[in-house]
């Protein structure tokens, strides 16, 4: 990259810049974090690009166009990042990336990309766990959390509370053991015909739908433990549409006269994944006895999931923290920022050498 290509923008001392690289799925985001001598990091800037519009085709994410977008995407998206932060490549002090879990392929495009950069201007790189991203990506918001905290993980296939006591210090209290509350919205929207990702249609087609209107259950909601499960949750659509007539007629679901009913059993579908994630994450914070909840990850950004915490928490006299709302979704903010704090607190050492050891199955609780 070129003098001219990026804005003058004097550099602090003592600061380190963090690049972070994410591609563990269908989104390739870059990002740059400020890591000062003391206080908290920075984020200068970030870029990302979605393949919706690309995987919409085929009704899901599929791996292989998923890696080759990632190759189009990662080095224009670096170079949109330094420019906008107003810095050089050479100002780089660490390279950090996601190593899992996420898409084999995914992830090696992220990891080659920074491993090269990496050798490129003799910098040290970082592999950084995926979930870990999202658990801390609230300390960016305008109202950042304190440890510790109870998180409700709900990303992708990834539901989980942990509680949190410090920077790479996760207790897992509990986590689905089938279906994850993003694939219950996804898997209940393509049931229904809407578009991929389904889950932000579904919402939205909620909005219009009476919440009363179909029975469905709520999956170990008195299991007696932080466990979920939402696998039965999109068999009762399922049921719910073979009724109607409705299962793979794609005539009966455009139907206008059928819009209303559909409306509701989303609503319906909504209100019952909310209300299970909602009375888990209460009981975690009863059972630990703490007094702060961190929501992260896609559904994080769920009105009704927000509205409900928010009431519910307020009652108890609970603090809930979330990212802002362009970061609920994968991004390189999120990995930037996580390798900030673990070289900030001393949990993690950089390397020099390149490694392509990705792990697309990763426990966060084994960190």
């Amino acid at each position: 990259m070129s003098e001219r290509e990026v804005r003058a923008s004097p550099r602090v001392p003592g600061e380190r810049l963090i690049l972070g690289v994410e591609s563990s799925c269908d989104e390739t985001g870059l990002a740059l974090v400020a890591l000062p001598e003391a206080g908290a990091p920075v984020l200068l800037a970030h870029a990302l690009h979605s393949q919706i519009d690309m995987h919409q085709a085929y009704g899901g994410v599929v791996p292989e166009l998923a890696s080759r977008d990632h190759i189009r995407r990662v080095v224009p998206l670096a170079r949109q990042v330094l420019s906008e932060a107003g810095r050089r490549i050479d100002e780089i002090d660490v390279v950090a990336f996601t190593r899992g879990p996420g898409l084999a392929g995914a992830l090696l495009v992220g990891a080659g990309m920074a491993c090269a950069l990496g050798v490129a201007i003799d910098r040290p790189l970082l592999g950084v766990h995926h979930l870990e991203g999202h658990l801390l990506s609230p300390f960016l918001s305008a109202d950042p959390p304190e440890f510790p905290f109870v998180a409700l993980l709900v990303s992708g296939g990834h539901t989980q509370l942990m509680r949190v006591d410090g920077v790479g210090r996760y207790t897992l209290l509990g986590e689905t053991v089938d279906d994850a509350a993003g694939e219950a919205f996804d898997k209940s929207a393509k049931l229904m015909g809407l578009p991929y990702p389904g889950g932000p249609h579904l919402a939205r087609l909620a909005e219009e739908g009476r919440a009363d209107a179909f029975e469905l259950p709520r999956p170990m909601l008195h299991s007696g433990n932080h466990d979920f499960s939402f696998a039965g949750l999109k068999t009762a659509v399922r049921t719910h549409l073979v009724r109607q007539g409705w299962l793979d007629r794609p005539d009966a679901l455009a139907d206008p006269a059928n819009h209303a009913a559909l409306a509701d059993l989303a609503a319906s579908a909504q209100t019952a994944i909310v209300e299970v994630l909602l009375k888990k994450s209460l009981g975690a914070l009863k059972a630990t006895g703490l007094k702060r909840l961190v929501v992260a990850g896609g559904v994080g950004a769920n009105r009704q999931l927000r509205s409900q915490l928010d009431q519910a928490c307020g009652r108890r006299g609970v603090r809930v923290h979330y990212p802002e709302l362009h970061l609920c979704t994968d991004n390189g903010a999120m990995i930037a920022l996580a390798a900030a704090m673990r070289l900030q607190t001393g949990q993690a050492v950089p390397t020099r050498e390149p490694s392509f050891d990705v792990k697309p199955r990763w426990d966060l609780a084994a960190l």
